[in-house]
């Protein structure tokens, strides 16, 4: 057995020398794990919306000093994923980690977005509450909606991926994508007043800009139409390739609206739609087969 071991250990010794960019190097930082980052997620939830994803409000509690608190911990969570984030990518480049008062400072602008995406969330809920006959109240939102979990996942990792943090906002939005099969990539940007009804399915790829007051139902997809290629044949990265959706469209589900296209303000895309041009303002788009 002992000597199979070794053959095996050798096996490996082969692939991982052909594929040393994948192999990350024994430097002894630490890695990045799902577990570490969810649990960095929920305080995060848990400080947006006190009382709804921890139950550990006590009935006259000081709410300033449970807010201290929590960022306190917060502070304690992110501080060292940032920088786990950043030493996962610099092994194989630059070789060298950011310092603590980079990594200090990145943790820093972090926590004082916090109050501008609380207010956002606020105005998701709000929307979905407003275009959701079913929605009982707004605290069923918070507690059991998976589109709106599948928005609080984006507007933190969102928040991560502008102050430039690698990784970490993509294990953040896959979380959410598996949890609740709605798919948003961090860098997607996304106006106040979002609403995903049901939600199964969706995609929204990361050069989508949406404006204000939409509204999208499961399956949509609002994705890329093709790929520029340079002249070996490799996709160009970081080609603008997704729709541009403008304030009060409401978009129904299945519909696929794909490439660099706008869907002008105040638009009705309807159920199954496949499109691949710009929609004009107040357009109506419907599947008539």
């Amino acid at each position: 057995m002992k000597e199979a071991i070794q053959r095996i250990v050798q096996q490996f010794a082969q692939v991982q020398t052909q594929c040393s960019d994948i192999v990350h190097p024994c430097n002894g930082s630490k890695l990045l794990t799902f577990a570490q980052v969810e649990k960095m997620v929920d305080t995060t939830q848990e400080l947006l919306f006190p009382g709804y994803y921890a139950n550990n409000l006590k009935k006259g509690c000081n709410l300033d000093k449970y807010t201290e608190k929590k960022l306190l911990h917060l502070q304690r969570l992110v501080e060292p994923l940032v920088k786990a984030a950043f030493c996962f990518i610099c092994d194989k480049h630059t070789k060298s980690c950011p310092n603590k008062e980079a990594v200090r400072q990145i943790t820093l602008e972090f926590l004082e977005s916090l109050p501008s995406i609380n207010k956002m969330l606020i105005t998701d809920v709000e929307a979905t509450m407003k275009n959701d006959p079913a929605a009982g109240s707004l605290s069923e939102i918070i507690f059991a909606y998976p589109g709106f979990k599948a928005i609080t996942h984006h507007r933190i990792a969102h928040q991560l991926f502008k102050l430039g943090v690698p990784i970490l906002p993509r294990i953040i939005s896959e979380i959410a994508h598996s949890n609740t099969g709605i798919d948003i990539h961090p860098e997607a940007q996304v106006g106040e007043y979002f609403a995903i009804d049901h939600g199964t399915g969706t995609v929204i790829g990361g050069t989508c800009i949406i404006g204000r007051h939409v509204t999208v139902y499961q399956g949509v997809t609002l994705g890329a139409k093709n790929f520029q290629v340079d002249s070996d044949g490799s996709i160009v990265k970081g080609q603008p390739r997704h729709p541009i959706v403008e304030d009060s469209v409401t978009i129904y589900a299945g519909a696929k609206v794909l490439g660099r296209i706008t869907i002008g303000a105040n638009s009705v895309v309807g159920a199954n739609v496949w499109i691949t041009d710009n929609v004009a303002p107040n357009s109506r788009m419907l599947n008539r087969n």
